[in-house]
């Protein structure tokens, strides 16, 4: 051998740098359509894991991100309002005999408006009128003056001695409606009982109507 050139692979040996492609499937065969069919299931399970994940993701995120603590329940009206009695009051001109008027304050404390839909009293042979007629409104923070007007029916069942008197009132706000019985103090007691004797008094004008 006299030069040096490029040295030849002998028998029995490969050149490893030499790739050879891989064999191309035939179009149509069953190899050809498990291969195409395993690719699309493979991006349909990557894209729905992704979108999986980013569900999941948003959702934490969500969870554990600090919230707005809820607004807080409005309280029943009859929580939220109080009746005091102010004191007597003049009848009105039209008023029948045995009639006597008195006046109370109704105050919202708290929470939405609330709604005075009706007032009455527990004694059969009494009834009742007030200004303003019900319904009204009433707005926390301020005081409502209500004058009520009473007219004996009947004498003969009138309480002697009305020791707990109370009135009824039916109040509405965006909670709940309720008929709630308010006991108006010691004052009121006395006045109503004090009314209720003069308005029944052994005169002409007591004898009861037919």
């Amino acid at each position: 051998m006299s030069g040096v050139g490029p040295v030849e692979p002998g028998e029995g040996t490969r050149a490893w740098d030499t790739v050879e492609p891989a064999p191309r499937l035939l179009p149509g065969s069953p190899r050809e359509r498990l291969t195409s069919l395993y690719a699309r299931r493979r991006r349909v399970v990557l894209a729905s894991a992704t979108a999986v994940a980013v569900v999941a993701g948003g959702g934490y995120l969500f969870a554990t991100r600090p919230h707005d603590p809820p607004p807080p329940e409005a309280p029943y009206p009859s929580q939220a309002v109080t009746v005091t009695y102010l004191g007597t009051e003049g009848p009105p001109a039209d008023a029948p005999s045995r009639s006597f008027s008195f006046a109370v304050q109704v105050t919202a404390q708290s929470g939405p408006t609330i709604t005075i839909v009706r007032i009455s009293q527990p004694y059969a042979t009494l009834s009742l009128t007030s200004v303003p007629r019900p319904p009204f409104r009433t707005k926390p923070g301020f005081g409502h003056k209500i004058v009520v007007t009473m007219h004996v029916t009947e004498c003969a069942n009138v309480p002697s001695n009305a020791a707990l008197p109370f009135l009824d009132v039916t109040l509405r706000n965006t909670r709940a409606i309720e008929d709630h019985s308010f006991i108006l103090g010691e004052r009121y007691a006395h006045d109503l009982s004090g009314a209720l004797q003069v308005a029944c008094s052994n005169d002409s004008r007591s004898s009861p109507k037919r």
